[in-house]
């Protein structure tokens, strides 16, 4: 299975008309926020695949266009969003064979929408147990994909308010052991910087612009923890 993780910048390569011929083969696609929501409804509708988001920092949680300067096709959409598009903020989702379950927002740093204080995340992450917990007795396992805007504290966050990771998330994956936890919010200029890390049974990973998934690659295997020192 293919999936098409996306976040915080209009990418080219996707926002084209010739997706279609880069992404054809995609099975699904992730959002991890801070993207508008036509750029969204551009992606699924020419993919015609499911797409799961949530929130990121800058958005509203109100479907905001992309700017007139990126949307070199004219495209007027309709909001709410076309059908295909799920919010999974806080909710726990099964698509496409996959258990997913999401957490939006980030860290506290101005008091504006969507940012969450660690006791908040915390009590966010609380209304995904009964589900991870019935997940657990009828599939076998609690869930596939974590997906959020934030990352985990100690694992490709930065040392300001803004970016800092949640320590939340850690326990989290120590926990209910998804085998991916996708997150934007940290933004790669360089190549060289570091975009995927193990931390115990959990691939770590920033879905920046984009990034595809190829789920018949996972390798279940557990790990020390690959995480800086501020852990």
């Amino acid at each position: 299975m293919k999936i098409l993780c996306i976040s915080d910048h209009i990418d080219p390569l996707v926002y084209t008309n010739t997706i279609k011929d880069r992404f054809g083969d995609i099975d699904m696609i992730l959002s991890a926020g801070d993207l508008p929501m036509d750029y969204l409804d551009f992606v699924v509708s020419s993919l015609n695949k499911p797409l799961l988001f949530v929130f990121g920092n800058h958005d509203n949680n109100h479907f905001k266009a992309v700017p007139e300067s990126l949307n070199p096709f004219g495209m007027v959409t309709d909001f709410p969003p076309s059908a295909g598009i799920i919010h999974v903020g806080s909710r726990v989702r099964y698509e496409e064979g996959l258990i997913c379950a999401g957490l939006g927002g980030s860290r506290l740093y101005n008091n504006g929408e969507n940012q969450y204080t660690e006791l908040q995340m915390k009590c966010e992450m609380a209304k995904l147990i009964p589900r991870l917990l019935l997940n657990r007795l009828i599939r076998g396992r609690f869930l596939d994909v974590l997906l959020t805007h934030a990352s985990p504290f100690g694992i490709h966050d930065k040392p300001d308010r803004c970016h800092q990771g949640f320590k939340c998330f850690l326990w989290f994956m120590r926990v209910f052991k998804p085998k991916y936890l996708i997150h934007g919010h940290i933004h790669l200029y360089d190549s060289s910087e570091v975009r995927t890390t193990r931390y115990h049974n959990t691939l770590v990973l920033n879905a920046y612009s984009h990034y595809i998934i190829d789920t018949d690659e996972y390798q279940y295997t557990t790990k020390e923890d690959q995480t800086t020192d501020r852990h």
